[in-house]
């Protein structure tokens, strides 16, 4: 492994022409969460997840903007976006798919679970399909190794998996992506 240094003091952050955080976002945010914490910096996993939810990423500006609502510095939102698997700099799919792949799951044939999601996907693992529909995503322990193989869809964990039981779930996934819009 080698490791690569990042132009970060010189990267320039797109600008969308729309804020991320509005002053509704700002009002609610100030009246329901922050009143939760004991300080402001608290209530940043549960802005983030907000953001996260509502743009399916977490883009760079949002970053800055939920620092500068929060009074952090805008470094302390990236650090915390980039330690935790759950959040996205990215655009993901409308559905997102997170095989585990943790020691539990592989003992029990969790590559077969994955083999299958790229070949009916075909998307490799971190892609996207040319429709924005689905993201597959392989994880480390989901927290439910008594019950393996374990995968992810959107925020519902499904337990003890198999081909047949993964494919009615990826039938259902795509009837229900291709109905929304």
């Amino acid at each position: 492994m080698s490791w690569h240094t990042k132009p970060s003091a010189t990267t320039r952050v797109p600008k969308s022409t729309t804020p991320f955080v509005t002053a509704a976002h700002a009002a609610r945010w100030t009246t329901e969460i922050l009143p939760k914490y004991a300080v402001k910096h608290g209530a940043l996993m549960p802005i983030l997840h907000e953001v996260q939810h509502e743009h399916r990423h977490i883009p760079l500006q949002a970053m800055v903007e939920i620092a500068a609502f929060l009074e952090i510095h805008p470094s302390q939102v990236f650090d915390t976006v980039s330690f935790y698997e759950e959040f996205h700099t990215e655009k993901v799919g409308k559905c997102v798919i997170g095989v585990c792949q943790s020691i539990a799951c592989e003992v029990c044939n969790h590559k077969e679970i994955l083999d299958r999601v790229r070949t009916r996907l075909g998307i490799e693992p971190h892609e996207t399909t040319a429709d924005g529909k689905f993201t597959l995503l392989t994880m480390e322990c989901l927290g439910s190794c008594d019950t393996a193989p374990v995968a992810l869809f959107g925020e519902t964990l499904h337990e003890n998996l198999t081909v047949a039981k993964l494919d009615a779930l990826l039938d259902e996934a795509v009837a229900n992506v291709s109905g929304s819009h």
